[in-house]
């Protein structure tokens, strides 16, 4: 009676694992389902045998490097990061910096944009301190040569 007990224990383990492994295994016939899912001929033989590996004692890890050895990097839903995949990692990330970058750069470029400020001014938005000073370096025309532009600026209000 123990011996049953024990044998069903270990055939719940081994399906276990099988089923975990075949989540992360793509079938190479369907390619969009992975071989736990898919009804292919293939997909049935690599579920049987990675049942087979598992009763003869080899690890998970021994499991995958024999599906990758055998039928390639793809066959696995999560390759492994070397300089081949770096890319594929990486993306995302680098998606997300650009994305971040041009956000910034349109946002400062919204701040200090003279056309907007100025709309704001037509608009009666009252300008911050920064924006009048850009207005004011932006819009006040440069002084004629050989007069000093505090000298110019001052016959210029005044008038």
């Amino acid at each position: 009676m123990e011996s049953e007990e024990d044998a069903m224990k270990k055939e719940r383990v081994v399906e276990a694992r099988a089923r975990n492994i075949s989540h992360n295994v793509r079938c190479t016939e369907c390619g969009s389902q992975s071989i736990e899912d898919s009804h292919a001929d293939i997909a049935i033989l690599l579920r049987k045998l990675i049942r087979d590996e598992i009763r003869s004692g080899k690890t998970d890890k021994d499991i995958y490097k024999k599906l990758e050895d055998d039928f390639g990097e793809t066959v696995l839903y999560a390759p492994k990061f070397d300089m081949q995949t770096a890319a594929l990692w990486l993306s995302p990330i680098l998606a997300a910096a650009a994305a971040g970058g041009i956000w910034a750069y349109q946002r400062h470029r919204q701040k200090t944009n003279v056309h907007i400020m100025a709309l704001n001014l037509v608009r009666g938005v009252p300008l911050t301190p920064k924006e009048k000073e850009t207005m004011l370096d932006v819009l006040t025309p440069p002084p004629p040569e050989g007069i000093t532009s505090s000298f110019w600026w001052r016959r210029w209000v005044g008038r």
